[in-house]
């Protein structure tokens, strides 16, 4: 027999097989490390019986569920590759991504059984399998009572791809961020550590696993270390509180973007939730408002706060809890095995204290975005990856994101590109210009405001913008309130200012960059 300790789930199966790896609470679901791997074995024999090769791309379409991690051992240990999908998307949306990427296989929940047949069919995926929580006999859980636990091992090097995910894009596409072995790898290096995570430690999951802060922080390098996670389908303050609050669980790690933070706070159960086994609660995604980390912060957590994005991994800088209310704002320091830097529209490097592009380097970063050489190739520089954020160093050494470098801008999370917005809005025959812009929300932290310059003799109503809006994007990209506007403001090469948008709308509010 050979144990292979680059295999995640066969490892923990081997030296930890009877502890618990996942406890899925909305499935009533418990699996051992042993029948992971055993899951996930039969899965990877599945796959290549239906024509699954290395380098082949096989989507997932679901709200939270241990299936996430079955398909990702599974794709390791055969070379393919596992693509999460927003089930948030339209359909739409989600056509790009699946002619993009030419997935061979799409698993997905009953719940998405209707849009999941219509992208099989016009998408040309040969092969599905459809999950169903309430049915033992469902297609999926049939399909591996009757797969071998045999299949063929092909050899796979840290640089083979294990994931993409398709982040908004700049252009108004979705871009593909390509994420290999060895960067799973260092964000387990990265983020263990800092956040003190090792086989006792017990994770409530409530961001999505499409998002990487789902999948990654700290959902792998939990299973990399032999801990436990604790699944909910999707995020509900008052459930998420009350496993927090049992001592049954003992959840010692959680993290979030700041809305689930703030919905929880504000929640009545609150004040009452024994929150003493939370020993790490972890804070990214979007800037924490002062408000969030205080609350928590009286009920004896403390936040580790940080900064990256799906390209770096996504660890890239962290602040240690106790610098938290001392470094108010900052993302923290570079984290182990990256390299930082802040520079001038020419590149050069510019000195502590002033505001640039942020960039990063490292071997947690992406190799670049699949299917899109050109996007590769505008987000490097000398290896280095081109942040799109305007940071600077503190006399100290700690990183403070002070502004979009360019225009996208993050609501509950989820970043959200105008360009991506305004193609939506141009569809309408009665535009003449539009341009999107991110402003405060109390809720979401940003939403988007949209400007219209309609053309001559036309007219259409704020409803039916927004309507079309949500037709075709996801919720969190449709604009919270449209502004008719006579033309947008441009300088002398014809680029909207944006900038004057957000003065006009907001006055002496408007963050600038300095």
């Amino acid at each position: 027999m050979s144990v292979k300790h680059y295999d995640w789930s066969a490892y923990h199966a081997y030296v930890r097989p009877t502890k618990i790896a996942i406890r899925d609470l909305s499935a009533n679901q418990t699996l051992t490390y042993k029948e992971l791997d055993d899951r996930a074995c039969l899965l990877a024999s599945w796959l290549q019986e239906v024509g699954v090769e290395k380098g082949d791309r096989v989507a997932i379409l679901s709200q939270n569920c241990a299936e996430f991690f079955e398909l990702e051992f599974a794709c390791a240990k055969i070379g393919a590759i596992e693509l999460p999908l927003n089930w948030r998307l339209t359909k739409p949306e989600l056509e790009y991504i699946l002619n993009d990427s030419t997935p061979k296989v799409l698993i997905y929940d009953e719940s998405f059984s209707d849009i999941s047949n219509e992208l099989v069919r016009d998408c040309g995926v040969s092969a599905s399998l459809e999950i169903n929580k309430n049915d033992p006999n469902c297609q999926y859980e049939v399909t591996l009572k009757e797969s071998s636990p045999d299949f063929n091992e092909p050899e796979i090097s840290q640089e083979d791809l294990i994931m993409i995910m398709y982040t908004s894009g700049t252009t108004g596409h979705p871009k593909g961020a390509m994420i290999n072995h060895q960067m799973q790898l260092y964000n387990v290096i990265n983020l263990a550590s800092p956040a003190f995570v090792a086989t006792d430690t017990v994770q409530l999951v409530v961001l999505p696993l499409f998002h990487t802060g789902g999948m990654n922080c700290y959902a792998n390098p939990v299973l990399h270390s032999g801990g436990e996670l604790i699944l909910i389908r999707d995020f509900d303050p008052g459930l998420a509180l009350s496993i927090l609050g049992n001592p049954e669980y003992k959840v010692s790690h959680f993290f979030a973007v700041p809305a689930p933070y703030q919905f929880m706070m504000n929640h009545p159960d609150f004040a009452k939730t024994d929150l003493s086994s939370l020993r790490i609660a972890g804070i990214g995604g979007a800037p924490c408002a002062e408000a969030i980390l205080k609350t928590w912060a009286d009920r004896g957590v403390s936040m580790i706060q940080g900064w990256g994005m799906t390209e770096t991994s996504p660890g890239g800088i962290g602040l240690p809890a106790e610098d938290a209310e001392r470094k108010l704002g900052s993302a923290g320091k570079p984290l182990l095995h990256t390299e930082v830097k802040v520079v001038d529209d020419e590149g050069n490097t510019l000195p502590w204290g002033e505001v640039g592009e942020l960039y990063i380097k490292g071997p947690n970063i992406t190799p670049g975005y699949w299917n899109n050489p050109e996007a590769t190739k505008n987000s490097f520089e000398d290896g280095w990856l081109k942040t799109g954020d305007a940071a600077r160093f503190d006399d100290e050494g700690f990183v403070y994101i002070v502004d979009r470098w360019k225009d996208m801008y993050i609501s509950g999370g989820e970043n959200v590109y105008p360009a991506e917005v305004e193609n939506v809005l141009y569809q309408l025959p009665q535009i003449a210009e539009a341009a999107v812009i991110g402003v405060p929300d109390e809720r979401w932290g940003e939403t988007g405001v949209a400007f219209i310059s309609l053309k001559s003799n036309e007219s259409i109503e704020e409803k039916d913008i927004i309507q079309h809006c949500l037709n075709n994007l996801a919720k969190f990209k449709v604009p919270s309130s449209v502004e008719f506007i006579e033309a947008l403001p441009r300088n002398a090469t014809g680029k909207v200012l944006k900038r004057n948008l957000r003065e006009d709308l907001l006055g002496s509010e408007a963050p600038a960059i300095s």
